[in-house]
């Protein structure tokens, strides 16, 4: 098994309400799950492979749980990134090189039999996760655009992290809404005011880490 290990950012959007039904072992808001997810990561390797300063997405639909697999994924890694460096970020989200179930990358792919053609294209992310902004641009397949959750009674920004420990995505997670406008060949319908986690993203071959990389 080569050893890999990526630190990050990522932004995500799926179609069930804030907070994910799924991070607390529930079935999806309106039964199936559509999702796109950005990284960007200013460290990282895979084996002798520098990875820093790489990009890379994901569309991914299921027609149910994510458990229950059927679901339909499409690769995305910046064009900027050499042959070397899109063949390692193809490896690790796909789950190659990567113990059984260790992170999220590895499930989905194994939840995930119809996959589309990996394709490169400009990536930009932009986030900050201390305010919960964030927006997401890649030609011809999406875009995102992520906000604070507000309280509807106040109109004041509201604050909510989610806290895994043993989670194989994060460990903690700032919550946001978002919206996600699809022009590629997935195409999701329903990520409108919807579900946002942005996190500080640290994986390897076994998982979520502490340390840096």
């Amino acid at each position: 098994m080569t050893s890999w290990e990526l630190h990050g950012h990522e932004l995500a959007n799926c179609n069930c309400a804030t907070g994910c039904p799924c991070q607390f072992m529930a079935l999806p808001t309106h039964g199936n799950c559509e999702a796109v997810a950005t990284f960007e990561f200013d460290k990282g390797h895979y084996g002798d492979t520098d990875l820093s300063g790489t990009k890379s997405a994901l569309v991914v639909r299921w027609p149910g749980a994510i458990h229950e697999g059927d679901g339909t994924m499409q690769i995305i890694i910046d064009e900027k990134a050499s042959p070397e460096q899109r063949e390692a970020l193809f490896k690790i989200m796909t789950g190659e090189d990567t113990d059984e179930m260790a992170t999220m990358w590895w499930v989905f792919s194994a939840m995930s039999p119809h996959k589309l053609e990996t394709l490169y294209k400009p990536i930009e992310i932009d986030m900050d996760m201390e305010t919960r902004k964030g927006r997401v641009k890649i030609p011809g397949v999406f875009e995102t655009e992520a906000g604070p959750i507000i309280n509807p009674v106040s109109g004041q920004e509201h604050r909510a992290r989610i806290n895994l420990p043993h989670g194989f995505e994060f460990h903690v997670a700032e919550m946001a809404k978002g919206t996600t406008k699809t022009s590629g060949e997935i195409e999701l319908k329903a990520n409108k005011d919807t579900h946002v986690h942005m996190v500080e993203i640290h994986l390897s071959n076994s998982g979520v880490l502490e340390a840096a990389a």
